[in-house]
C-alpha cells in the first residue's frame, strides 16, 4: 500500500489549539494512515463552497491509534490508524481548518510526495524550524521503534510559546535541544547556529541531517552541511495546487532541471537543490 494514493472523506476525531496561532487536527483515515512514510503529505480540501478553492497541502505530522477508526473487511484489517497534522493559522484556508471540529469531515488526498530516506548505519540529527518540525516527529518515531535509532532534535522558534513537539520529541528518547530567538528558552539565536555548535562538538563524520522550515534555513542548512561532509535531506515547504505533479506550480531549480516538489520531493537531498 506503500505507493497507493487515496482520495476518501476523513472523520475528525480532535482539533486541538498547542500554542499561539498552532494546532493539532487528528482525522480518522485508516487507508491513509497505513500507507504513509514520513516526509509525505496530504492535500485537504477545507470547504465545499469556492473559497478557498484549491486543496492546502499538510506535512502528515504522525500516524496515531484511536478505537474510534477501527475498519474491518474481508481484503482489510486496519486497526486504529489516524494521521495527525500540525498546522499553523495564516490565512483564511487554516483559520477554517481551525474551526473544524469533531465528527465533521475532510476530504483527504494522499499520502503525496517522496519521503525520508533512512540510514541505519548514520546518527540522525532532526532540525525543524517553526512548524517546520511537522513532519519530523513521524520521522523520529520511526527512527527510533522501527530502526531503533535515537536522534538529536534541534526545535527552532521565535519564542518560548512557539516551541512545538518538544514533550513528545523527548517521550521517544530522542535529545532535544532549543533555539530561540529572543532567548527566552534554550540557546539564544537561530537554530543554525545550535547546530554548528552541536557539530563542533560531536564526532558528526557518520551523522545525517533531516531538515525542514522556511527556505532560507535550509539554505544555510545545506551550506553548513556541504562544509562538514554530511549527508543532507531537506522538506520544502512550497505552495501547492494540485500535489500530484500536474499544474507545474511548485517547480523547484535543481541541478537536474526543474522538479516538482510534490511529486519528485518534498524531500531532497540538499545537495542537488539550486539555493
Amino acid at each position: 500500500m506503500a505507493n497507493r494514493i487515496f482520495q476518501l472523506k476523513a472523520k475528525v476525531i480532535k482539533n486541538i489549539n498547542v500554542a499561539p496561532k498552532y494546532y493539532k487536527i487528528v482525522l480518522s483515515c485508516p487507508y491513509v494512515a497505513c500507507a504513509a512514510q514520513p516526509g509525505q503529505f496530504v492535500m485537504l480540501r477545507l470547504s465545499e463552497s469556492y473559497q478557498p478553492l484549491l486543496r492546502r497541502p499538510f506535512s502528515i505530522h504522525r500516524v496515531v491509534h484511536s478505537p474510534q477508526s477501527i475498519v474491518h473487511s474481508r481484503k482489510e484489517n486496519l486497526r486504529a490508524n489516524c494521521i495527525e497534522v500540525l498546522y499553523e493559522v495564516v490565512g483564511i484556508g487554516t483559520k477554517i481548518l481551525s474551526e473544524k471540529k469533531p465528527d465533521e469531515y475532510l476530504d483527504v488526498l494522499g499520502p503525496l510526495g517522496k519521503g525520508f530516506s533512512i540510514f541505519n548505519n548514520r546518527y540522525p540529527i532532526l532540525v525543524g524550524g517553526g512548524v517546520g518540525i511537522a513532519p519530523l516527529l513521524f520521522l523520529a518515531e520511526q527512527l527510533s521503534t522501527v530502526n531503533r535509532q535515537l536522534s538529536t532534535v534541534l526545535i527552532g522558534a521565535n519564542t518560548k510559546k512557539e516551541i512545538l513537539s518538544e514533550k513528545e520529541f523527548a517521550k521517544l528518547g530522542c535529545s532535544v535541544k532549543i533555539a530561540t530567538e529572543d532567548g527566552s528558552a534554550g540557546f539564544k539565536g537561530r537554530v543554525t547556529d545550535l547546530l554548528k555548535n552541536l557539530l563542533s562538538t560531536i564526532n558528526y563524520q557518520l551523522s545525517t541531517i533531516y531538515a525542514c522550515g522556511p527556505k532560507p534555513m535550509l539554505k544555510e542548512i545545506s551550506i553548513i552541511s556541504k562544509q562538514y561532509h554530511i549527508p543532507t535531506q531537506v522538506s520544502l515547504e512550497e505552495y501547492m495546487a494540485c500535489g500530484l505533479g500536474v499544474c507545474l506550480g511548485c517547480m523547484i531549480n535543481t541541478h537536474r532541471g526543474y522538479q516538482a516538489a510534490c511529486r519528485e520531493g518534498p524531500v531532497f537531498d540538499s545537495r542537488i537543490i539550486k539555493w
